[in-house]
């Protein structure tokens, strides 16, 4: 069996980059227009094409994602957003609405195209229908459970299968939320969710003209009701692998380097064989809620979950190494004589390093790194690469 592909977000060209670094094989990413994260900080066309130029120059794949729910205005922008991806050669576009489907089929016949998980593919008829409509792939509704996925590859065998299978999940049907909107005036459906489902509720009485808000006691930090755990597929990925699956997707082009290098370095060596306790143990290095496996295992439930800040603090990440010194561009602040673990897909994963001879960017000495952004150096006995991690274990 071919060994699936890991999939990452790319919030910007930076992320894309550290995505590749730490072992993804592809990435998805979106455009300033079109695509459900509108507040990531997201791609310009010119950095769209530079970002699959380095792509395919390491045998790695971009799909683009031009999801949101069109309307009519839509079109002509989605139009030429399909022409010039096939153009840039891009990998594939992650479509949803049927309109644009059939619009990037007539106007760019030879893009390949990956239905979105928004349009909820639930069974292996609507599978079979995009499939003769034309599509390569099927990003699979959340709601599915292994053996559902099973039985859609076994009618389908032919299409390509891509399932979530970490981050954050959306408490709503296949993320079709109204929340927003109605709250806020932010269309989740158009990649402007104001996650309103992550906020603290309370419950409002009305009764012989008064009124009383009462809490929801669901912890002692308050009624978080509407908002999910995080799905963790780590331990599954064998199940999902032999029910069809071919892409493992990782959710959170919003989220940090700290976050993707962790989550990507993990999963990595989990396909790759490695150590599955100690890297269980890195998923709950960076900042997450409570973990579920959701609704792909029997019997598994995704109820509220709060977060947590995760057991490592980001300290910095590496700029470059040059006659025995690194030089690391501070992210927290750390101390002369300090000890510091390394996040690395090299050989240095979770070896130790000790800040000596610490400098600034001037060369001037110092006991304190503490300017955000700063890039500092210090004698380092490894040879670090340009996208390695610096972190600190945090204290209980």
């Amino acid at each position: 069996m071919k060994k699936p592909e890991l999939l990452a977000p790319a919030g910007n060209l930076a992320k894309l980059k550290l995505a590749f670094y730490y072992g993804a094989d592809a990435v998805y990413a979106g455009g300033r227009a079109f695509s459900l994260r509108t507040f990531a900080d997201n791609f310009t066309e010119e950095e769209l094409a530079e970002g699959i130029g380095y792509a395919h120059a390491r045998g790695k794949k971009v799909y683009v994602a031009a999801n949101i729910f069109a309307r009519n205005f839509d079109l002509k922008g989605m139009e030429t957003l399909f022409r010039h991806l096939d153009e840039m050669k891009a990998d594939a576009v992650l479509i949803s609405d049927p309109g644009a489907f059939a619009l990037c089929k007539k106007v760019a016949p030879d893009l390949p195209v990956h239905i979105s998980t928004q349009a909820n593919t639930c069974n292996a008829l609507a599978a079979k229908f995009w499939e003769e409509q034309g599509a390569r792939r099927i990003v699979l509704a959340r709601e599915l459970s292994v053996k559902e996925i099973a039985e859609i590859h076994n009618v389908c065998p032919n299409l390509e299968l891509e399932a979530f299978v970490h981050g954050a999940m959306c408490i709503s049907y296949s993320g079709r939320c109204y929340l927003s909107d109605y709250m806020d005036g932010r269309s989740a459906n158009r990649g402007a969710c104001a996650q309103v489902c992550r906020r603290k509720f309370r419950i409002q009485t009305q009764e012989g003209g008064s009124q009383d808000f009462y809490d929801v006691e669901e912890d002692g930090r308050g009624a978080y009701v509407l908002n999910s755990k995080d799905l963790n597929m780590s331990g599954y990925l064998g199940e999902l692998a032999g029910a069809g699956v071919v892409s493992f997707k990782i959710e959170g082009r919003m989220k940090g380097e700290f976050y993707l290098a962790t989550v990507v370095n993990a999963y990595r060596r989990l396909l790759d064989g490695g150590d599955g306790e100690i890297l269980e143990r890195e998923l709950l290095a960076c900042a997450h809620r409570e973990y579920t496996t959701a609704y792909e295992l029997p019997h598994a439930q995704s109820p509220a979950g709060t977060q947590t800040q995760g057991d490592y603090d980001f300290v910095g990440i590496v700029r470059g190494y040059e006659n025995g010194r690194v030089s690391v561009e501070m992210r927290g602040r750390f101390f002369e004589g300090e000890k510091l673990e390394i996040l690395t897909p090299s050989a240095h994963f979770l070896q130790n390093v000790t800040v000596k001879e610490l400098a600034g960017a001037g060369g001037e000495r110092c006991d304190d790194a503490k300017l955000v952004q700063a890039v500092y150096s210090f004698e380092c006995p490894l040879a670090l690469s340009e996208g390695d991690i610096l972190r600190r274990k945090r204290r209980v």
